[in-house]
This record gives structure tokens, sequence and C-alpha cells, in this order.
């Protein structure tokens, strides 16, 4: 097996690095990540993470096989409102979201921007797609739930239960986002 890349924001000042293989490559239909998209992208410099369909592409590792080798300082937390259970972190260096963590999460995330052209994971499913409005008809290819598929829920099981049960938290992520 290949290791993977080492991943970065746009301008290069976060770098980390991900061991082994991902849990699940997928793309999130929900209104809060395309919402959260649509917030992240009015950041200065910011691109958007949002496909063609209005998606959010990430490639879920578990937390205990990512690192984080350079550019913590510039990493920031962005919740859509106060009370939200989810936090994305974003690079303020150059305002690359970076990664979606959920509370009491045992993996992360990560938005699909992090890797170098020709590097990315082929796309497992799409998920969440009850959220789309109607006229958006998304391409056949892989298997597009309406909510997370049972596959998807079995992945992060099995992930969990190869990582002991434990759920690391994510430290070092001073200060918040307003977008």
């Amino acid at each position: 097996m290949t290791q993977p890349p080492q991943l970065r924001c746009a301008c290069g000042q976060v770098r980390l690095e991900v061991e082994g293989t991902p849990i699940v490559s997928s793309e999130c239909y929900c209104n809060s990540c395309r919402a959260a998209g649509a917030r992240l992208a009015t950041l200065p410099s910011a691109r958007s993470v949002l496909g063609p369909y209005g998606g959010t592409h990430f490639v879920l590792y578990r937390k205990d096989r990512i690192r984080f080798l350079e550019g913590t300082q510039h990493l920031k937390e962005f919740r859509l409102t106060p009370e939200s259970t989810t936090r994305r972190i974003v690079a303020t260096c150059c305002n690359t979201p970076v990664c979606l963590e959920f509370k009491g999460g045992h993996w992360l995330s990560l938005y699909a921007c992090l890797w170098p052209e020709g590097t990315l994971p082929p796309l497992d499913l799409r998920t969440m797609t009850s959220d789309l409005p109607a006229s958006v008809v998304l391409p056949d290819d892989v298997p597009s739930g309406k909510w997370h598929q049972a596959s998807f829920f079995a992945r992060l099981l099995g992930a969990w239960i190869m990582m002991g049960f434990r759920a690391p938290r994510l430290s070092g992520i001073n200060g918040e986002v307003r977008a």
C-alpha cells in the first residue's frame, strides 16, 4: 500500500499527515455542511469546498492516524451556531477549511481540498441527499443515500472497535472564526 501524501492548507503553512487508508471518502449534502461551506467561502481568500452539486467532499480518518506537523497556531474553530455540537477547523493563514469534528467522535472528516491534485482517495458514497432541492440530480457513479447508509455507520463502528472504543480529543485549537 502506498503511503498517503502529506496534506496542507492552500498556502502550505498548516501541514498534516495521515496514516493508512481512510475510513471512507464521502460527499455530504446535509443542510449543515452546505450552509457551513457557503459561509466559509465568504472568508477572505477562501476557496469554496462545495462541489458542483452542492455537497462537501470529506475523507474520514481515525483521529489516531492524523498528525499535525506544522502550523497548528493557525487553527481556529468555526461553529454554525454557539450550540453546534460539530466544529469545523479552519487554517486562518489562508482560510482553508481543514476538518470537521463531531463532539465525542473518534474520527475527523478532512476536507478534500487538502489533498494534492491527483491524490484524493476516490469517492465511496454520497450521504444526506434528502436535504437537496428536488431539482438537483446526482450522478449514479457511487451509492447515494437520503440519510447516512448502514455501510457508513458500519465503517465508523469498525474504526472505533479498532481504536479500542477510544475517542481522542483534538486539542490545540485556540480561538474561533466568524463567517
